[in-house]
């Protein structure tokens, strides 16, 4: 899942983001006893990140962000599932549920809580500040929200309305901000 290297190792003590990977794709607890990691990052200054030089908030929910981003790595597995199943609609819906909790993972990390919105990806985006090509990828799936789509298409016809060279796309767009939110959620 992840292209790291072998010499990738953190300081004596601390998990490295393979051991971070790994908790999070066997389901354990990152607070459990085997584990080095703490649910809330308490930091004495702020760090600055390479992503337009923010700070890390005084109390970020670290703990919180690597479930739901563990949450969205599932969402994009069961979107690809769909995909294969022919389920055309249900795959854009968990990709754009990926999406969805991604941002909050990012959102969570750096802001110590979830972001209000109203089921529109980009905006949410914006919120977290994503930068434009990922925000362009949120746009995509915004339509894909079931309370927004079956306003326009009865659930009958939602896997007619999107054909599988469509959902196949919206994959690729829900694993770009994936790979984007890993970057900063898998970094702490």
């Amino acid at each position: 899942m992840s292209q790291m290297h072998d010499s990738d190792h953190g300081l004596p003590g601390e998990p490295t983001e393979d051991d971070i990977e790994q908790q999070l794709l066997n389901g354990l607890s990152l607070s459990s006893p085997s584990s080095n990691y703490s649910g809330v990052h308490e930091a004495a200054s702020p760090v600055e990140t390479d992503e337009e030089d923010q700070a890390t908030p005084l109390s970020s929910d670290t703990q919180g962000a690597l479930g739901l981003f563990a949450e969205a790595a599932q969402d994009m597995a069961t979107a690809s599932v769909e995909l294969g199943l022919g389920r055309h609609f249900a795959c854009a819906d968990f990709c754009n549920q990926a999406a969805e909790k991604a941002a909050q993972a990012v959102s969570l990390l750096r802001f110590g809580r979830r972001t209000t919105y109203d089921h529109d990806l980009r905006a949410l985006g914006s919120q977290v500040n994503a930068p434009d090509d990922i925000l362009n990828e949120m746009e995509r799936l915004t339509p894909f929200h079931p309370e927004a789509f079956y306003a326009d298409t009865p659930p009958e016809e939602a896997d007619e309305v999107i054909n599988a060279e469509q959902a196949g796309s919206y994959v690729q767009s829900a694993r770009k901000i994936l790979r984007w939110a890993r970057s900063i959620v898998l970094s702490v």
